[in-house]
């Protein structure tokens, strides 16, 4: 009888370091996921912000090289309309010389 109680015994604490080796192995699993889950969300938010300044600098590159266009634009249409007033100019010089001789020649 004596063998039987230490072997109950003996399965007893086996049974007790099972049950605290699994208390053990839940606690550790259970912060190994916390610890994943927040790597996880830091690595997200890393993501997000990349991602976000990545598209605020595309948007100002856009922006700048909208602009950049748009001032082009202006320049070659401003050079072309200055041009067109020289011309309207010298043909309006011109016929201010002709009508001057017409209203001189028409006085007399």
């Amino acid at each position: 009888m004596v063998i039987y109680m230490t072997t109950i015994s003996e399965a007893i604490t086996t049974i007790k370091k099972a049950e605290n080796d699994a208390d053990k192995l839940i606690e550790d699993t259970e912060k190994k996921s916390s610890e994943m889950i927040d790597d996880a969300e830091s690595q997200s938010k890393e993501i997000i912000e990349n991602a976000k300044k990545e598209a605020q600098e595309e948007a100002e590159k856009m922006l700048f090289e909208a602009e950049t266009n748009a001032k082009k634009e202006a320049y070659q249409i401003t050079n072309k309309t200055a041009g067109q007033v020289d011309v309207n100019k010298k043909k309006a010089s011109e016929n201010v010389d002709e009508a001057a001789e017409i209203i001189v020649k028409s006085i007399l």
